[in-house]
């Protein structure tokens, strides 16, 4: 694959920002593509390497050193073909995917690995700008009915897939517009919701029904829902952590996600009358991933007086350590673009109490420094370091601790099992009750948009099995293209 010896002669090369300054003036986008004529050689990386560990690194087992071959050919339209195959919407992982490809690269145990995920993206967007990619409805329909709750990634790829199956899609949203997570809780800064209005209209072309502001068993019956032939549950594992501190109801205490999903939802127009603000404010965003830095990019945007980021776990190493070798996921400290703009990280860090005014206002959080005893065969002990307690300023505190699970109002009412970590049980993507099915981080809990296209497309497969006793649905890693 590739150019022989091509990993000698060509190092890595990755997208760039545009300066701090300039974008955190604006919620835009803000990477620099890598030049066309660079990506040939980028392509060319990768070094047939024999057994291609990136296949096992992928959630959807995409064919990596295929479409990574075609584009070192110039072969563009082939490493589409290939690259869709498996991935439903490669403009999202090209995106937001941590690469999980990239940690298990074998060039990455003496070099940089493959720009894997940037090569993703640049294939689908050129795809996209030269017009190859168009909807692609059945040819016939089966005549059976299925319901998708919920229209994150999981949702869509599932619809996508029992639609190629020629059965009558319909899917929906409780919120008001598509996407799920993708639409309200990733900043436009990371995803601008075009691209999902892209991906939406080629979805309906194909002959997708969607219905937004529809919550099922609120709003829409779960006997109305029970009329279809099959449904496939993925309303995500939305419940979100708290903290059980004192002062926590203290005004200032906020969720990340309503943080989030209230300035995307100003952006595109909506009226938030009481929209939380960071503007001049001393904030604290208390968690250490993804939803924590999204929190420390729009903070900056909004002219926060300062940023701060706790975590109460130890701060990772700079390079892999030696517990995660390759070709496992590293731990690994990560620097997002967001912690790049401006942010004061702390790492072993304990919330004590949250410190209010007579007003219930708030304005400091009381700390304590914290160490984790590891003793063998036991869960980690916290241990708090004597006379390390200390006050911070704080207008705005950002609660980004994740989600124990999905909501259970939908469990109860079409009675779904609940697994042993809280999520709606399944086997083969198939729940307790037949015609009922569940993916994404309903299922599993949450993780990654590429498990969750991934889990989107096995349970579409099992759902056409079940409608018609066999299916041509493809499973992880053969994609759709049968010369592969």
């Amino acid at each position: 694959m590739g150019k022989i010896g091509g990993f000698k002669e060509y190092n890595r090369a990755d997208e760039s920002n545009l300066a701090v300054a300039e974008r955190v003036s604006n919620y835009n986008e803000f990477t620099i593509p890598v030049p066309k004529d660079k990506l040939k050689e980028q392509g060319s990386r990768c070094m047939d390497c024999g057994i291609p560990f990136c296949h096992s690194g992928c959630p959807l087992g995409n064919l990596i050193p295929d479409f990574n071959d075609m584009v070192h050919q110039e072969e563009w339209q082939s490493a589409l073909e290939i690259l869709q195959s498996t991935n439903n919407f490669p403009e999202f992982t090209g995106r937001l995917c941590p690469a999980p490809c990239e940690k298990s690269c074998v060039l990455g145990i003496i070099k940089d690995p493959v720009s894997i995920e940037n090569i993703e993206k640049s294939i689908v967007e050129r795809g996209f700008a030269e017009g190859w990619i168009k909807p692609q409805p059945p040819k016939t329909r089966t005549g059976k009915t299925v319901a998708v709750i919920g229209s994150g990634p999981a949702g869509l790829a599932a619809a996508q897939q029992l639609n190629r199956a020629g059965h009558t899609v319909t899917v929906f949203e409780r919120d008001n517009a598509i996407g799920g997570l993708l639409r309200y809780g990733i900043p436009n800064f990371k995803l601008e919701k075009g691209i999902i209005d892209r991906r939406v209209a080629i979805l309906e072309a194909e002959g997708i029904t969607f219905k937004t502001n529809v919550n099922v068993g609120v709003n829409f019956s779960v006997e109305e829902l029970n009329a279809f032939d099959s449904i496939v549950l993925c309303g995500g594992a939305t419940e979100r952590r708290s903290l059980p501190t004192k002062g926590i109801e203290s005004k200032g205490v906020v969720q990340a996600m309503d943080f989030l999903t209230q300035q995307t939802k100003v952006l595109y127009g909506e009226s938030i009358p009481d929209q939380v603000k960071a503007t001049g404010k001393d904030v604290i965003v208390i968690g250490g991933g993804d939803t924590g830095s999204d929190c420390i990019g729009t903070s900056n945007r909004h002219g926060a007086k300062s940023v701060t980021n706790f975590e109460i776990l130890p701060k990772p190493p700079v390079g892999r350590s030696e517990s995660t070798p390759w070709p496992f996921w590293p731990l690994q400290l990560k620097t997002s673009s967001s912690h790049e703009e401006g942010c004061d990280r702390n790492w072993l860090i304990n919330t004590k109490e949250f410190i209010s005014n007579e007003k219930g206002e708030l304005t400091g959080l009381k700390t304590v420094e914290v160490q984790w005893k590891m003793t063998p065969g036991q869960r980690p002990e916290l241990i708090e370091k004597e006379g390390s307690e200390k006050i911070w300023p704080c207008d705005l505190a950002l609660l980004a601790l994740g989600f124990t699970g999905p909501e259970k109002t939908l469990s109860e009412q079409l009675g779904i099992e609940i697994d042993a970590r809280n999520n709606y049980k399944a086997h083969n993507y198939q729940t307790n009750v037949p015609h009922i099915f569940t993916a994404g981080d309903m299922r599993r809990g949450q993780s990654l948009i590429v498990w969750a296209i991934s889990e989107g497309r096995e349970a579409a497969r099992e759902v056409d099995l079940f409608l018609m006793g066999s299916t041509n649905l493809p499973t992880k890693g053969k994609g759709d293209l049968p010369s592969l």
